[in-house]
């Protein structure tokens, strides 16, 4: 009888609570990296606090590019929310359960604006190919990533440019949050100038949004941004409701009822396939690829930067493992229906909160599964409210700036570049192209020539190519 009891005890250990601490402890090597349950779970839910919102901008974002007959742009926006959610799991699982990261993933800030305001608007490319070249590029990554081809060309990045690439992606999505809040408005005289914002109901509520959530982020609270975002919306509503502006200025004009349904997404990618121009179709793709592995790995050398990931030489020890996370991701959501999946910068907090594995990162998972019961009520947050998410990540990830050497001339310039041309440009690629192209020519005239790799010489000549399509005018002529 003791016996017996004794066994059944010790498969209720098993196979509960304990048992699964203890397995779980096992699989993502708990004690190897210093870490436990209790904190890998507390750094998941900072993570996922820290990048939720993306679950409400990333749609704010496409939906004025993606228009599907039928539908509202509310239900549309919907569509996009669950495709951002689901896209983000799928690549979060490979990050957990093969590469053993906290890295957090979803759709990418600046490669969705890459992706709706110049590809599909500027350009005039439909969405539906937009999302094939989407898909394509994905596709090119889990085969490059499987031959260990893009851990290569990573490798080869300059050390300013490594270092660079945050900030400058952090100034793009900083002048393109400011513009969309209404605080930055174009000028014939100079380009872009301050708004008259004291007359501006949109600019106001957004800019005290603003400062709401830098005060929350001094003050260290966890999910700063989706308070901000959430606090914003409801002041725009409560002036709405209120009689003190009229409804559609602060708050959307009307609410659309649930929309799970995302079958008009789902797929349409292979529908892009039939509608190409093949010119134009492959300057695309390649073009994705450059924003897209560029960016992609700039973000995640910085993360791993900021965790302490990084080997002596600013490389990530099996670089291989986290790239097939994002090139799962961009590829599953390419297929139902949104941009490319990269890892995320607010990784960083969670990491700061002492996750160190890939258990960190399926708690991320788990949590944007469950906010699929909340994505009726997105619709409900004002355009606005959710950029101004942009504005606090851009102003967030310069901190990368403090690692570059200022005083060295083969730092200064290419890093510079990297920063300055991003933003100028509104384009992520030319950036990085910018950087890579100026380091091997600043090395040699400072007679460092043998410091230059033979491939950052490639990787320049290929940048030299790359500036010749998107600025000789073959990109907008094809």
């Amino acid at each position: 009888m003791s016996d017996s009891t004794g066994t059944k005890s010790r498969l209720a250990g098993y196979f509960g609570f304990e048992g699964t601490r203890a397995w779980l402890a096992e699989y993502f090597e708990f004690e190897e990296h210093g870490t436990d349950l209790q904190t890998e779970l507390i750094a998941g839910t900072t993570t996922f606090l820290t990048m939720s919102y993306i679950i409400v901008v990333n749609p704010a974002i496409l939906s004025q590019a993606i228009q599907i007959e039928g539908y509202t742009t509310q239900a549309v926006f919907q569509m996009i929310a669950i495709a951002t959610i689901l896209s983000s799991v799928a690549g979060i699982l490979v990050m957990a359960l093969y590469a053993n990261r906290p890295f957090g993933l979803a759709p990418g800030m600046g490669l969705n604006a890459y992706f709706a305001f110049t590809v599909v608007i500027l350009l005039g490319v439909p969405w539906q190919t937009a999302l094939a070249a989407v898909f394509v590029e994905g596709i090119i990554f889990v085969v490059m990533t499987a031959v260990g081809a893009r851990r290569y060309i990573i490798e080869l990045f300059p050390e300013p440019v490594k270092f660079a690439v945050g900030a400058g992606i952090g100034l793009f999505l900083l002048l393109l949050g400011l513009i969309e809040m209404n605080v930055i408005v174009s000028s014939d005289a100079t380009l872009v100038q301050l708004n008259d914002v004291a007359t501006d109901p949109i600019a106001l509520v957004a800019l005290a949004g603003l400062a709401f959530t830098f005060v929350l982020y001094a003050y260290d609270v966890t999910g700063a941004i989706i308070v901000g975002i959430l606090t914003t919306s409801v002041v725009g509503w409560v002036l709405t409701l209120g009689g003190v502006v009229e409804r559609g200025v602060l708050a959307p004009e009307q609410l659309s009822s649930a929309q799970y349904d995302i079958t008009p997404l789902v797929g349409a990618f292979i529908e892009g396939f039939a509608r190409i121009e093949p010119a134009t179709f492959v300057l695309v793709v390649v073009t994705f690829f450059f924003v897209d592995f560029f960016d992609t790995a700039g973000t995640l050398i910085g993360v791993s930067q900021f965790g302490g990931f990084l080997d002596e030489d600013g490389d990530l020890p099996e670089m291989d493992k986290p790239l097939l996370a994002d090139a799962v991701g961009t590829t599953f959501g390419a297929m139902v229906g949104t941009s490319t999946v990269t890892t995320f910068v607010e990784s960083s907090t969670g990491i700061e909160e002492g996750g160190r594995t890939g258990m960190t990162a399926l708690t991320v998972g788990v949590l944007f599964l469950l906010s699929l019961l909340a994505v009726p009520l997105i619709t409900a947050i004002p355009q606005y409210a959710s950029y101004l998410a942009l504005v606090v990540v851009g102003i967030i990830m310069l901190e990368g700036v403090t690692d570059i050497d200022w005083d060295d001339p083969a730092w200064l310039i290419p890093a510079g570049l990297t920063i300055t041309i991003m933003p100028l440009t509104a384009s992520i690629a030319d950036g990085l192209a910018a950087g890579i192209i100026s380091y091997p020519i600043i090395k040699a005239s400072a007679g460092e020539i043998g410091d230059v790799r033979p491939g950052q010489w490639v990787l320049a000549g290929a940048f030299v190519l790359y500036y010749y399509v998107s600025a000789g005018g073959v990109l907008s002529g094809a």
